[in-house]
Order: structure tokens, then sequence, then C-alpha cells
């Protein structure tokens, strides 16, 4: 088992102001106990959540910031009371580390609603040291908050299904629309949204990618395997298309008027919103009471639903649309993420860079 009640040290790449520029970082883990996993990093994804957090565009970012929260790597030690993982598993972290297991959503498998939940990074753990994410060596994390990688699948391929795949996959399982035979629309074709195309193709549905333009009309019907592509430009297209869906998956991470897609849906359609977005989005009250439609939102995904959605991919041979990077060239990345300038996810070849340059 060997003692996790050290501390130790690992190198990351932080950003140290809203710049959002990354550079090397050494830095303590924190003290670790008897349920915790001491996890080397593989790969790690690129989220446009990180974005947000490097750059504070939300007002709440602390430096030195290690982002990173699309984990993937090898179990190199478990403490004494870890009964989930063995030395040499593959294993993911996401975005939460740490809930106070005592409220309604954690005793009903929905941590991640926690008022206390602890994000992987830019957060502080109950002992006040301060959480880093995945751009780094290692990291330490409590076994609830860790999963199993199942065998076959390919670890840069898993890493974006940690955020990106689940996102997707929770509120299809909650809302009941996880069967087969529904119409839904994707708004937006970045790394969630390509997730919800190949997802929500699995699961049975008819699926329509909603865009700005059609410069991803040949990759979403051709590549991605969506059954239409409508331009939210084009009034007629817009109009045709009108009361036609049973759900849109929201991925707008900027501000973006909410109406033209309320109009697609159908009586009792749902609207459910996924970017993060820091202004205030509008519309008006008939475009909901005039078909009892609905505007909601839904967050990443419990750890239950995160194993559950893992093995969905595995069972239908779903992968992510990647581009492996290694950590030098990470700033470049965000850059390009910001301009989205990626087939659909970046994921960092952590394991295979040196993060002491």
């Amino acid at each position: 088992m060997g003692s996790l009640e050290v501390e130790r040290t690992t190198t990351g790449w932080a950003a140290r102001d809203s710049s959002g520029i990354l550079s090397p970082y050494t830095y303590t883990l924190r003290n670790t106990g008897p349920e915790d996993v001491y996890v080397k990093v593989v790969s790690c994804g690129i989220c446009h959540s990180d974005l947000h957090q490097v750059k504070n565009d939300l007002g709440m970012s602390n430096y030195p910031m290690v982002p990173g929260h699309e984990v993937v790597g090898e179990v190199l030690e478990v403490g004494s009371d870890v009964t989930k993982f063995r030395v040499g598993d593959v294993v993911g972290v996401g975005l939460l580390v740490g809930c106070c297991r005592s409220c309604n959503p954690c005793k009903t498998d929905n941590e991640q609603y926690c008022n206390k939940k602890i994000w992987s990074y830019n957060d502080t753990y109950s002992d006040g040291k301060p959480t880093q994410g995945g751009f780094a060596g290692e990291l330490v994390a409590d076994q609830k908050f860790v999963v199993k990688i199942p065998d076959g699948m390919a670890w840069e391929q898993a890493a974006p299904l940690l955020c990106a795949g689940v996102t997707v996959y929770s509120p299809l399982k909650h809302f009941g629309l996880n069967v087969s035979g529904l119409r839904g629309g994707i708004l937006g074709l970045g790394g969630v949204g390509h997730m919800g195309v190949k997802i929500a193709k699995a699961m049975g549905h008819h699926v329509t990618v909603i865009s700005s333009s059609d410069r991803k009309k040949e990759e979403a019907l051709e590549h991605i395997g969506a059954d239409e592509f409508l331009v939210s430009s084009d009034a007629t297209k817009m109009q045709e298309a009108a009361d036609s869906l049973d759900y849109i998956i929201d991925t707008v991470p900027v501000v973006h008027p909410l109406e033209p897609y309320l109009s697609l849906l159908r009586l009792d359609g749902k609207l459910i919103l996924m970017g993060v977005i820091g202004a205030p989005l509008q519309f008006v009250s008939p475009m909901v009471m005039l078909g009892r439609k609905s505007i909601t939102g839904s967050f990443v995904g419990s750890m239950k639903e995160t194993e559950e959605m893992l093995e969905f991919c595995k069972e239908k041979g779903l992968t992510s649309m990647i581009e492996v990077v290694k950590m030098d060239y990470v700033n470049t990345a965000f850059e390009r993420l910001e301009k989205n300038d990626v087939r659909y996810r970046f994921v960092v070849d952590v394991a295979g860079s040196n993060l002491n340059p």
C-alpha cells in the first residue's frame, strides 16, 4: 500500500493571472488519507470552461491555477480503505473532487448539485488547501470521485467523456429522453455538441445540428452522423422546422437569443442549457407558455451517471473526436479554442510531455 499520509510535490502548468497564460508550476499535493487514490496523469482534455476559469471570465478565479478536469491516468497507490481501485488501474477524474455527503443531492446520487461541492481546481479542500487540476504530473483524489475507465477504451479518447460525454448523457437520462424515436436538436457543434450528436444517435434519435453558419455542415452530416443541419440565420428553413423537435441541447457558451430555438420545439419540448454564460439571457413568456415548453439546465453528471455513460459509450463504440497536443502547445490550444478552431476537443498528452521545459 505505501504511506499516503505524506505530502508529495508535482509539476503542473498554471495560470498566474487573467491573461490565462500557462507555465510550469511546482506545488505540493494535499495531505492524503485512507480513502484517497494517487494517480499519474496520462491524458487531460481541454474544456471551454477551462478557458473561462484561466481568464477569470466569471470573476471568481484564484491563482496560481492548474486547470484540467477531464483527467485519465494510472493508479500508482491506494489508501488503506480504498475498495474500488487497485494499483495499475486506468481511471478518470472529472469536474468534482468533493461534496458534503449529507445533503439531499448527495444522498440521491446528485452530488454535482451539492452546495458544498469541491471543484477539481480553483477551489479549496475542507482543510483549506487549494485544489489543482489535471494539467500536471500527478494528482490525489477521493475514491468516490474516481471512475474506472472501461477496458479497451483508448485513454486519450476517454478523457473528454468525463465532462463533454456525461454533460450530455445526464439530462437525456434524467428528463426521460433516453428512449428511441425522439427528434432532438444540438445547438453548437463543439466539444459537448459533437458528443451530443453521437450519444443521441446511439439512443435512437433523429438529430438535427443547429449552427450559425453552414461551415460544419459536411462534417456534421458525413462524419459525426447527424441527420439534418439547420443554419439559424436561414429564416425560411427555421420556419419550416418549427414545432419539430422534442428537445434541444444548447451548448453555446456565449450570449445568444433563445426565442428562435424555442420556436423549434414541439408541445412540452425542452430547451436544455449547458453553456456557461455570465450574462442574462432573454425570451418573451408566450414563447414558453404557448406550447408548455421548458427552459431548463443541467450540470455535468453524477459519479453514477459517469460510470453508466462510460459503459454506454463502450457498448455503442462511441469515441470523441480529438486533437492530441503536448503541454508546451497548451497556450496555443487555448487561443485556438477561443476561436472555435478545434475538431472537437483538445487532449493534452501529459505523460508524453516535458512538464519542465
